[in-house]
């Protein structure tokens, strides 16, 4: 997955917004909380996203992926792939949906209804 690859992904997610910013870095948001980042790691595209505490602990030992710089020292469970091999196209979108569901279901209740979701 390239970096308009990423993008388009998350602008087909209902309601998603996005913004250009730490850096020249894609961030998108679903109802003003953020789900995906795309930044760069030495002049290659690096996504960044939350994982559910399982997917952190098996994730964070596999090749090409670490603990989100600056979001997991902090004790937040995200991840980043930022090197070969990482994963699959299907399974970093599959990891980049889990993350947009996962922010979707923290926002209130009034949240979702007035963006229909």
């Amino acid at each position: 997955m390239n970096r308009e690859d990423f993008n388009t992904f998350c602008a087909a997610l209902p309601q998603t917004s996005h913004v250009v910013q730490w850096g020249n870095s894609d961030v998108w948001k679903v109802g003003g909380k953020v789900f995906a980042l795309c930044g760069w790691n030495d002049g290659r595209d690096a996504f960044t996203f939350k994982a559910r505490p399982i997917a952190f602990e098996v994730l964070s030992d596999q090749p090409g992926i670490r603990p989100a710089p600056y979001l997991a020292s902090r004790g937040l469970k995200w991840l980043q792939q930022y090197d070969e091999p990482g994963l699959s196209d299907d399974e970093l979108q599959a990891h980049l949906r889990e993350s947009y569901d996962m922010v979707v279901a923290k926002l209130t209740k009034k949240k979702r209804n007035e963006l229909g979701l």
